[in-house]
């Protein structure tokens, strides 16, 4: 009878979290420019900390990224502005269709896309990661050697190959330059390995380069502008058709926005918004007729956004225990260390069962694309129109800022807040020069094993 209760609450918390998730990422989805990872990590830490349970946080963390995902493209379609970096790559396509009159059109295409990456990825995840489970201990020895190299790659595949390369040493010894003197001068046990903090210090870099800039006069007074930007939403014609997503997209597109959702799981260690562009355009590109190319674009992207993601925590999480992709390292780190109640060595991989890690997927999922496709469908423009009118961009911004200098003074008092300071402006610099978040977060990681073989030279 105990354990029939204690079921029966659970279920309703993870029912609970799912529907807050949901409220939480569609006004924040909603917002123009807002990064995925300084959004999501915070709030997800934040509801680690608070001792939440493992499976709850799991259900919570999957509805927010799926809810995220989908609403983010919103923005960009309608007013051309991205919801965050990973519906940048549709820009180009989307203000295309809004010169077009077909701004009403592309959203229902972007979330019937968003429907096929989820339903394709979930299912395939689950699958490569129970594939995987043999051989995740043999993974787990290799992990800093694959960080390594991953960060290479990650640098041999972007615009600024040589610049990327370059800063992989200089950052992991700022990286473990910081730990030692946290252990030297005796803030935090040698045991202790501060991570989560210094993760948020590269994903907030930069907007701290941004906020310091202004502190220069010059600068300040360059971008000092009159007025308000006006912003034309166009009214949605459409709003009250159907949704059915067969009579939304043809035959055709389904099946070439399938294809690369597929092979993308695969790919699960790769940068999302590189597999974003490269199978996006890939797909599109075929197309002659421009109104068609961008609307596949539009399709194939929005699907791939949402399956990178799934893919990227669904299986490092079920198989490995180890934040072996960028979604992991980035927006899901929370979900593998936050201290003290995940670990590197004890965090949910180690405490849910393969049906538990199910049902929380699938539990998150259907939840957060149910409510998300209906809600972008009919109230699209009406949400956007609110948002853009009456939520303060550097509010959302302003929050998440103090959410970071909270966490840090956690971590190691008021000694890591300027830690993490330091952090934001060296990788917010190398972020504006051109080396990616992937590069940050991979050479974060790997940083302990690079030092050390440094210091046999």
């Amino acid at each position: 009878m105990i354990n029939s209760i204690m079921d029966t609450l659970v279920l309703l918390q993870m029912f609970l979290a799912a529907i807050g998730a949901v409220i939480i990422y569609t006004i924040i989805g909603f917002i123009p420019g807002t990064d995925e990872t300084s959004v999501l990590m915070p709030i997800t830490l934040t509801v680690v900390l608070a001792g939440v349970e493992p499976i709850v946080v799991l259900t919570f963390f999957i509805s927010a990224i799926v809810t995220l995902n989908l609403t983010n493209g919103i923005p960009t379609v309608l007013v051309g502005l991205p919801g965050g970096v990973m519906s940048s790559p549709m820009l180009e396509h989307s203000l295309f269709l809004k010169s077009m009159g077909l701004s009403a059109l592309a959203i229902k295409k972007l979330t019937v896309g968003s429907l096929i990456g989820t339903v394709i990825s979930i299912p395939v995840s689950l699958i490569l990661a129970r594939i995987l489970i043999p051989f995740g201990e043999s993974l787990q020895r290799l992990a800093p050697l694959l960080f390594f190299i991953g960060a290479i790659f990650l640098s041999l595949i972007g615009k600024n190959k040589l610049l990327s390369l370059f800063s992989i040493l200089p950052m992991s010894i700022l990286f473990m330059g910081l730990r030692h003197l946290y252990w030297g001068i005796g803030i935090v046990p040698r045991d202790t390995s501060i991570t989560t903090s210094f993760f948020l210090g590269i994903t907030v870099g930069p907007l701290i380069v941004s906020l310091f800039t202004l502190l220069n006069k010059k600068n300040l007074e360059s971008m000092i502008v009159e007025g308000k930007k006006k912003i034309y939403i166009p009214r949605d014609k459409l709003a009250s058709k159907k949704i059915n997503p067969f009579k939304i997209l043809t035959g055709d597109e389904i099946k070439k926005a399938s294809i690369p959702v597929f092979i993308s799981n695969f790919l699960f260690v790769l940068s999302p918004v590189g597999l974003t562009i490269l199978l996006g355009e890939a797909v599109a590109t075929r197309e002659k007729d421009p109104t068609r190319k961008a609307n596949i674009a539009i399709v194939t992207m929005a699907a791939i956004v949402q399956a990178t993601y799934l893919s990227g925590i669904i299986i490092p999480l079920i198989a490995l225990g180890i934040p072996l992709s960028p979604t992991a390292i980035g927006p899901g780190s929370a979900l593998f260390n936050a201290p003290p109640i995940f670990t590197i060595d004890n965090n949910m991989h180690h405490m849910l069962n393969t049906w538990e890690f199910i049902l929380a997927i699938i539990t998150g999922a259907i939840i957060a694309i149910s409510i998300t496709y209906y809600i972008a469908n009919k109230f699209a423009n009406k949400i956007s129109t609110f948002v853009l009118k009456r939520i303060s961009h550097e509010s959302i911004i302003g929050l998440f800022i103090s959410l970071v200098l909270l966490l840090s003074y956690m971590d190691a008092g008021l000694i890591n807040i300027i830690g993490v300071l330091l952090i934001g402006i060296t990788c917010g610099t190398l972020n504006k020069l051109g080396v990616n978040y992937g590069v940050q977060f991979m050479t974060l990681y790997a940083a302990p094993w690079i030092v050390d073989k440094l210091a046999l030279f």
